[in-house]
């Protein structure tokens, strides 16, 4: 259950790092609203799946969630490059990511 959590935190903190694109620096309140409620989940979510999974095992696999899901939605969302060299650090990330799973 613990990695179903971390795994919605995740979906959480590419929630909130896309939200902080829509904000215009804090100055739409409905897109401040959602990005920061996104952020406390996230957090929240994280902080629960923390209690049984390995602080840097959790943190790492919340992290390159985010990064990674951020990458993709950047992508789609706002058109951002699409190199190999991009698509080959995601994958790097993703098999740091599958390998602390593993190793768990």
């Amino acid at each position: 259950m613990s990695w179903i959590i971390l795994l919605l935190a995740g979906v959480c903190e590419i929630g909130w790092a896309v939200g902080l694109k829509y904000t215009d620096g804090f100055t739409r309140p409905l897109p401040t609203l959602l990005t920061v409620t996104a952020m406390v989940f996230s957090v929240a979510l994280l902080g629960l799946a923390m209690k049984e999974l390995p602080l840097g095992t959790a943190y790492a696999i919340w992290t390159g969630i985010g990064a990674v899901g951020t990458v993709i939605a950047g992508i789609i969302l706002f058109g951002e490059a699409v190199t190999p060299l991009r698509l080959v650090s995601v994958a790097l990330i993703v098999c740091g990511l599958l390998g602390l799973k593993l190793s768990h």
